[in-house]
């Protein structure tokens, strides 16, 4: 084992070990019990429009008053406008108090006072490591937007902050909100049914056991509107890369899928074995639509080519192993989307009777569908008498899920009432999190699972780095 998987291996032990330490921190002492208001949230530095889709519903638990601490500028502007949104909206509209403080001494300003116990983290990542550091050390619980780090150099800070709040008795979680997402949800419930999938394959390099592709768009509408995109949503050393960005939700659902509830050891347990980064390509005009500046700012006018168009190292893609498990997570950017669709999603798990298909394209209607298909070799219709069986169990727990035959496959059906959308699901990663806070403690394996999550991610960007950049025309 080499000297940084000694560290590492360390500093894992050393959460274990300080999650049961005393300390004189203001976490100790927290106890919720689910009251009414009795959690308060601190926005830190809302940069990214994730922090205010937190905020899209109110929360019994969370007091209205939200403390805002940020730079001045276009950031806090347009957070407020949102969160201004959806309290003037004329269906279910909210009744947040938000409490502003701006300044170039704002994270001083935030640890200094205190006001909350939750700190919502959703911004320019360049610094989001240090503020998750920082809060976790005065003492205060963090729910944090991905990525958690974008580097080598953040990942090991994050270990810190991990071994921070196990010893300051204070939780620390990243918002996954692909695991709310129903086709997801019921391709792992099907991925569990030995009777249908069978077993997990191992796969390799031609034909992986698992495979995750997810293309984004930087032109989109969010909450009805066109999504106004800060310029350095565009630098990679402010935003991070797409490999430390989007792949994050992407690494996560293969462990959650795969391996439900078991504790992954990166330093056992994942091998990187290749990755590779390439750019969209950027005009001035696209970037003017999408940010509403009219040129580059000189961070990234340095950064253009001879053709004037900005690189956006948006792109990437790894290959990987867990526990023996080959698995493909990429992700890919561009510009806008075609009409009538958005952002989407392709997944396929591959079991010994059948593969479990996700797939979200012109055919669907850009919905994300989940396909049943049968292994060469397996009788179809022996498949789908167990399918059916599988159905009876399936709707104890998602009443209205059904299954349509193709040929030799099935596309499973669901009321449209599953489908609320990317937005809605931060709704439910908050509520999951403020019963984790009630119960003082996350699942024993998420931690753990974190950490490997952004191993995964920071160290498929070094050795990608180190590959070179991959054909534009791949």
């Amino acid at each position: 084992m080499d000297l940084n998987r000694l560290f590492t291996l360390f500093v894992i032990c050393s959460v274990a070990v300080l999650s049961f330490s005393c300390s004189t921190k203001e976490g100790k002492d927290m106890k919720f019990t689910g009251a009414k208001g009795e959690m308060q949230l601190i926005t830190l530095d809302p940069g990214h429009f994730h922090a205010a889709l937190v905020q899209k519903v109110m929360y019994d638990q969370v007091s209205p008053e939200v403390y805002v601490y940020a730079q001045s500028g276009a950031d806090v502007e347009d957070h407020l406008s949102r969160i201004n949104g959806f309290n003037s909206r004329g269906e279910n509209p909210t009744a947040w108090q938000e409490k502003v403080y701006t300044g170039p001494d704002f994270l001083e300003k935030m640890i200094e006072e205190k006001p909350g116990n939750v700190v919502v983290i959703s911004g320019n990542n360049a610094r989001k490591t240090e503020y998750i550091f920082k809060s976790v050390d005065a003492g205060l619980n963090v729910l944090a937007d991905k990525p958690m780090c974008i580097d080598k150099a953040g990942f090991a800070r994050l270990l810190g902050a991990f071994a921070l709040a196990g010893k300051n008795n204070v939780l620390l979680y990243d918002i996954m909100t692909e695991r709310s997402e129903i086709t997801t949800v019921l391709q792992k419930e099907l991925a569990l049914m030995p009777a249908v999938f069978g077993e997990l394959e191992k796969g390799g390099f031609e034909n992986p056991a698992v495979t995750k592709e997810s293309v984004h768009h930087f032109f989109k509408y969010v909450a009805g509107n066109p999504l106004k995109r800060p310029a350095w949503f565009f630098d990679a050393t402010q935003q991070g890369e797409g490999l430390v960005d989007v792949t994050t939700h992407l690494v996560d659902l293969v462990q959650w899928e795969c391996f439900p509830q078991q504790i992954i050891d990166y330093t056992r347990d994942i091998e990187l074995l290749a990755a590779k980064r390439w750019p969209t390509m950027l005009s001035r005009e696209q970037f003017a639509e999408v940010t509403g500046l009219a040129d580059f700012p000189d961070y990234l006018s340095a950064q253009l080519n001879e053709d004037g168009l900005l690189p956006v190292y948006a792109n990437g893609e790894i290959d990987y192993s867990v526990k023996g498990v080959h698995a493909r997570v990429s992700v890919v950017w561009k510009y806008e989307a075609p009409e009538g669709g958005g952002d989407s999603h392709f997944s396929i798990m591959r079991g010994s009777k059948a593969n479990l298909i996700i797939r979200q394209g012109e055919e669907q209607n850009y919905r994300p569908e989940l396909y049943v298909e049968a292994r060469e070799g397996v009788n179809a219709d022996e498949l789908g008498v167990s399918l059916a069986e599988a159905l009876v169990e399936l709707r104890q727990k998602y009443p209205g899920i059904d299954v349509t035959k193709t040929g030799a496959s099935w596309r499973v059906l669901m009321p449209d009432s599953y489908r609320l959308g990317h937005e809605a699901h931060f709704g439910e990663v908050t509520e999951r999190f403020l019963h984790y806070l009630v119960d003082g403690k996350l699942p024993e394996w998420e931690v753990p699972n974190i950490l490997a999550k952004y191993y995964v991610t920071t160290a498929a960007l070094e050795l990608a780095m180190k590959q070179g950049v991959v054909d534009l025309d791949r």
